[in-house]
């Protein structure tokens, strides 16, 4: 086996527990988003600088998603890395996560395994199945209405736990079905899930055969050291594939805030032991705006809400809107992006590191990686660089 166990970025062993409240480690999760009145070119230099502070900050990953046709700048993700890391050190970089109902197995590898090749032992695999799950839903929003039983919102141990959202008014935007046909080539159909991972880590590994018999080997990818991650939003197929092989599971706070607990619960319930874990390893992933004072971070988020219904609505994300000309949000509008607003972790250092720590407390997360959004580049910067602060003194305490 050639998958790279887990590490930091200078190569030591990472605790495999941290489930006894001290703090964990924070890394990045970066969408590039595009501010009104900038520009795609500007938001991916944002991107570079961001990097170069967090890593002077102590963040110990920066990931990037992967959109398409939703108005981030984070479409590419495997372009986007190689930049990144050539313009850090020592951070690790990555892909949270690669769509895979968009690439080939064999893509996959060989892009992953070229960066490897070019910043060895610094690069992240994230793997998910976004592109093969919106198709799925597609399908079987065709053939009716699901029900399913309403839920409430909750809070434990200071962690609100919503509803889980209802992706039904979304399934019907002609913009998302669209999307997902120029994805793919006319009249290709997505592989299972399971079988491209399988696929993917064959490739890495060198032991990768055709169903007719014939051995092929990735060049540049095999014996990759990419540290291969799955993620995932629910108790689902992808929860249980990370448990069942062995891997690092991402589970998506900040995206569907009320299912990550039941995700991670299901990721421990299916672990096995394998030759890159001895236990379950998990990173939850948080939205937060920080700032010198509770109002001025709120103020800095306050139209969170509008660049999120804009993706829920199905139109795709609208520039993130400067707070000083955004108007309020409907009743309706706000209905609609209760949860994310809710769960959006928003204040002062203090205010948003104790929230954080009710999130790895709930969640037993071994890492938090957080995606902040403001208008303002400065903001962000400021946002990411107050929290490394202060998280940084609960870890010198501990």
């Amino acid at each position: 086996m050639t998958r790279a166990p887990l590490s930091a970025p200078d190569g030591t062993r990472v605790p495999l527990s941290a489930r006894d409240g001290t703090r964990v480690p924070l890394s990045v999760l970066d969408l590039s988003p595009i501010s009104e009145g900038s520009t795609p070119a500007e938001a991916l230099r944002n991107t570079i600088d961001l990097a170069r502070h967090v890593e002077q900050w102590g963040y110990r990953r920066y990931w990037v998603a992967e959109h398409h046709f939703v108005g981030v700048a984070s479409s590419s993700p495997a372009v986007l890395i190689g930049a990144i890391a050539s313009a850090t050190e020592s951070i690790r970089v990555g892909a949270a996560a690669v769509q895979l109902g968009h690439h080939t197995a064999a893509a996959v590898v060989e892009a992953f395994g070229t960066l490897d090749a070019l910043h060895p032992g610094r690069i992240d695999l994230g793997l998910g199945r976004s592109g093969q799950r919106r198709a799925e839903a597609l399908a079987a929003a065709r053939s009716g209405p699901a029900t399913e039983p309403r839920r409430e919102t909750v809070v434990r141990d200071g962690l609100v736990i919503p509803p889980p959202f209802s992706v039904g008014a979304l399934l019907s935007s002609s913009r998302l079905a669209a999307g997902l046909g120029v994805l793919q080539q006319p009249g290709a159909q997505a592989p299972d899930f399971t079988e491209q991972v399988d696929d993917i880590l064959a490739l890495i590994d060198g032991t990768y055969r055709t169903p007719d018999g014939v051995d092929l080997h990735a060049v540049p990818g095999e014996d990759a050291r990419l540290q291969t991650w799955i993620f995932g939003s629910s108790a689902g197929p992808s929860a249980e594939l990370a448990g069942r092989l062995g891997l690092p599971f991402g589970a998506n706070y900040h995206v569907s805030p009320g299912t990550t607990v039941d995700a991670v619960e299901a990721y421990r319930a299916a672990f096995r032991p394998s030759a890159v874990l001895a236990e379950p390893y998990i990173v939850v992933s948080a939205d937060a705006v920080v700032a010198e004072t509770d109002g001025e971070a709120q103020e800095l988020a306050s139209t969170y809400g509008h660049w999120t219904y804009s993706i829920r609505s199905g139109e795709g994300a609208v520039p993130y809107p400067d707070p000083a000309n955004a108007a309020p949000l409907t009743d309706t509008e706000l209905g609609l992006v209760e949860d994310r607003l809710v769960t959006q972790f928003v204040g002062a250092p203090g205010t948003v590191a104790d929230r954080l720590a009710s999130l790895q407390r709930v969640t037993g997360a071994d890492e938090i990686v957080v995606t902040s959004v403001t208008h303002g580049h400065r903001d962000r910067l400021r946002s990411y660089e107050l929290l490394a602060q202060e998280w940084g003194r609960g870890l010198r305490a501990a």
